[in-house]
């Protein structure tokens, strides 16, 4: 089903990513006071009074971007204007109109009918009568708000929803997957976002950093939906230049917590850094599912074969040893539907439930295959029996007489095991140790992850 679009455009700083977000009662754009910290195309699906449609912010135009993107940016502008059945044309009250107004009221010329003005920054209807000169701009007596102060946040709504009409009443399907495509910079993600897509969602260039913000794009695959999460590319923090770098990282922190499955971008033609090791603990921290995608292998195949570069990843992250992994070529779109298929699957396996006979049975053999000990000076733990009581992550409780005394290396060795004989062999499992119920049991509780 294809959602109506209401695309929110305008020159740059009259505070679009702060509509977005007002309308939206979530951050979701990175506000800043930099020019042209928004470049690609950032959206969200919106419901208002059983209209739903998607809301997509664009970067500013007329912005002479420092890594030499205004093309790429304009580009995306005018990907977003075509699509829309609604198009806001936002200008900025408190610096009144200004020559790159007039000049993106040309470039809506074509697409009038769709096209409705509003004066953002209005703080109270005393600033209303201040909007009246951007009539001029001929689209209309302009709607006057202010995202910042939460003015006029019904009128807009009400404008919206009447000139969307019926054709945003169908209600969407509910996206059952939402996977983080997450590396640090260059490494091709934005570039296999496209490749899904069939077009140009996201700006690819060779300039590191390009995508700034978490995109949010939703895809329909062999009758699935779902949605992937462009992250910004992630750096050393030594080389952060400033907020936007952070603003950008926490969105990728957040994304990895958000999502049900991770896909790990790396370049296979540089060596693993601190950088890849660092996103494969949050992920592992967090007990994701996570396939490892291995991106530009038609330009490194030659000095690795597959099994070598594998055990390499082993080595060097073993925190994701878990991990499936997917050799890629997301420039040529060779193996991007892998990808997303090796998404599905462990989206699945994470939801996998098994009965506590099956499960017990397993323990049994991994306990006699290895018992535990105690820590030095401790009484001996034994394990008693366990059962499973979540999903995403597959959650097992084992109850035991003394779980504070339960050894690292000994949870680890349970761990493998129940990878090996359950079917969560490519997922992350939360194992944790609790008191057996009962008179004289005694108080502890201990767990991995």
């Amino acid at each position: 089903m294809s959602l109506p679009v209401v695309a929110i455009v305008g020159r740059p700083n009259v505070g679009k990513s702060s509509i977005l977000n007002w309308l939206t009662r979530q951050q979701i754009s990175i506000v800043e006071a930099t020019p042209g910290v928004t470049r690609d195309r950032v959206s969200a699906l919106i419901e208002l009074r059983d209209t739903y449609f998607e809301l997509v912010d664009t970067g500013g135009y007329g912005i002479e971007d420092h890594d030499n993107l205004t093309e790429h940016v304009e580009r995306q502008i005018a990907f977003a204007i075509n699509r829309a059945s609604l198009i806001l044309f936002v200008v900025d009250v408190r610096d009144g109109m200004v020559p790159l107004d007039v000049e993106v009221a040309r470039l809506l010329r074509p697409h009038h009918d769709r096209v409705v003005l509003i004066a953002n920054k209005a703080d109270d209807a005393t600033k209303e009568p201040d909007s009246a000169e951007f009539v001029r701009l001929g689209y209309g007596e302009p709607l006057a708000v202010s995202a910042l102060h939460r003015f006029g946040r019904g009128n807009l709504e009400d404008l919206i929803v009447e000139r969307l009409g019926d054709s945003a009443h169908e209600v969407p399907t509910d996206p059952v997957m939402k996977v983080a495509v997450v590396g640090r910079q260059n490494t091709g993600k934005s570039t296999f976002i496209n490749a899904l897509a069939g077009e140009e969602h996201v700006i690819v260039s060779e300039v590191p950093g390009t995508t700034r913000d978490a995109v949010d794009l939703r895809f329909e695959q062999d009758g699935r939906a779902f949605i992937a999460i462009d992250t910004a590319g992630v750096k050393n923090k030594s080389k952060w230049a400033g907020s936007i770098e952070f603003y950008g990282y926490t969105r990728v922190m957040h994304s990895i917590r958000r999502a049900d499955v991770i896909v790990l971008f790396i370049d296979s033609t540089e060596a693993i850094t601190n950088t890849d090791k660092k996103l494969a603990r949050a992920v592992a921290e967090e007990l994701k599912p996570c396939v490892l995608v291995i991106n530009k292998w038609d330009l490194a195949k030659d000095a690795a074969a597959t099994d070598d570069y594998g055990d390499y990843l082993t080595k060097t992250m073993p925190e994701v040893d878990y991990a499936p992994v997917v050799f890629t070529s997301a420039r040529d779109a060779h193996n991007t539907d892998a990808v997303i298929d090796t998404a599905w699957a462990l989206f699945k396996q994470a939801r996998e439930r098994v009965g506590t006979g099956e499960l017990n049975r397993v323990l049994e053999v991994a306990l006699a295959g290895r018992g535990p000990s105690p820590k030095r000076g401790k009484k001996p733990p034994r394990i008693y029996y366990a059962t499973q009581v979540g999903v995403a992550p597959p959650t097992i409780v084992c109850f035991v007489n003394h779980p504070q005394n339960i050894k690292e290396d000994y949870k680890r060795y349970l761990l493998n095991r129940m990878q090996e004989h359950l079917p969560f062999a490519e997922v992350p499992i939360r194992l944790i140790f609790r008191p057996r119920r009962g008179r004289g049991a005694p108080d502890g509780d201990a767990s991995v992850g």
